[in-house]
């Protein structure tokens, strides 16, 4: 016997038009598209970072369109977004300091020197918050015409980074030709390795 629920049941027993589910890593789940100044993003790739043996944070990168390389990041038009969520207790201030180490192994000492006044204001927001906690996250949201902003615990912090280069450094923490962690780098490209 036909009924008019059928259709409806069988899609939901079986799933036919749901959306995507949230990528869990590391115990933490990276939505699959966000939206960021009125963008749509779609998750590019999302690991943990490790140091040593440890489980520092869980980071997920959003792009407009999928990128393999942070050349094609770069110069895809449109917001992009790096989400990091921490699983371990951290001191902020060695969080910014060791941003700011993984910034100038990643490019050379005279373009490094011209962003110095950036790295201080952004070691600066980090100093500020004294301890990331376990479970506390930010986000790194790149808008073109207006700057990076750097979001802790869902506040945006001051004004923001307009040099797309600041930007571009940031990213090469983790996308770089030297990264801070190159699993993390693969899983934030999507590389499968």
């Amino acid at each position: 016997m036909w009924s008019p629920l059928r259709p409806f049941l069988f899609a939901l027993l079986f799933g036919i038009g749901q959306q995507a589910s949230a990528l869990e890593v590391g115990g933490v789940n990276f939505a699959p598209q966000v939206e960021v100044s009125g963008s749509k993003l779609e998750l590019n790739g999302a690991g943990v970072r490790y140091k040593a043996v440890f489980k520092v944070y869980a980071a997920g990168l959003y792009v407009g369109r999928k990128a393999g390389s942070l050349d094609e990041i770069l110069k895809a038009p449109g917001p992009k977004r790096m989400s990091i969520t921490m699983l371990r207790d951290i001191d902020a201030a060695e969080l910014g300091k060791l941003f700011s180490r993984g910034m100038e192994d990643n490019m050379d000492r005279a373009a490094f020197v011209q962003l110095i006044p950036g790295i201080m204001r952004m070691s600066q927001i980090f100093s500020d918050h004294k301890k990331l906690m376990a479970g506390d996250s930010f986000t790194l949201d790149w808008v073109p015409g207006q700057g990076l902003s750097i979001a802790v615990k869902g506040k945006v912090q001051g004004a923001p980074f307009k040099e797309a280069e600041f930007f571009a450094a940031l990213m090469g923490i983790w996308l770089g030709k030297a990264p801070a962690d190159w699993q993390l780098k693969n899983a934030l490209l999507d590389i499968k390795s």
